[in-house]
């Protein structure tokens, strides 16, 4: 049995879009494969199954390798509530898990995420390197999800100008 510590991060952002344009973003694939782990360039493959016990799954191909994401949705209220399992089984058998939150503000809405991140320990570990692990896999992840939301940004307040 792997020893495992969990780190949580937390994120929030405003998007100038409804809470359903930013909601669509997260769970339909053709809006999904332009930002959530991937580009639309390197995209191989953008699935969702949209309902408690449903899957998703994202494939980016780089520089000849396939990074596949796949996960289970645990809970969905749209257009504000999203849960769900995420992992990369070709690096880890850990699995983290996703909140996000959605809420209109005035014009525009506001995301809050987190990310339990599950920091899998080795066996000659001290506190300190643990510590240090959880510190780098959170710092990783926050500049990950940075640029994605950047990318999540472009996408809605794009989208959200043509719908209306």
């Amino acid at each position: 049995m792997a020893i495992t510590s969990t780190v949580t991060l937390n994120m929030a952002r405003r998007f100038n879009a409804k809470s359903e344009t930013v909601f669509e973003a997260w769970t339909n694939p053709e809006m999904m494969k332009k930002w959530l782990f991937t580009q639309e360039s390197t995209n191989k493959v953008a699935k969702s199954d949209l309902r408690l016990g449903g899957t998703w799954e994202i494939v980016d191909h780089r520089d000849g390798v396939d990074y596949r994401a796949i996960g289970e949705y645990v809970d969905i209220i749209k257009p504000n509530k999203l849960v769900f399992t995420f992992k990369m089984p070709q690096f880890s058998d850990t699995e983290d898990v996703i909140r996000v939150f959605i809420s209109p503000v005035q014009e525009m809405c506001e995301m809050t995420f987190s990310q339990e991140i599950v920091v899998l320990h080795e066996e000659v570990w001290t506190e300190e390197d643990i510590e240090r692990a959880k510190a780098e896999y959170s710092t990783q992840s926050e500049e990950g999800w940075g640029q994605m939301f950047e990318g999540l940004k472009q996408l809605v307040e794009t989208s959200s100008t043509h719908t209306d």
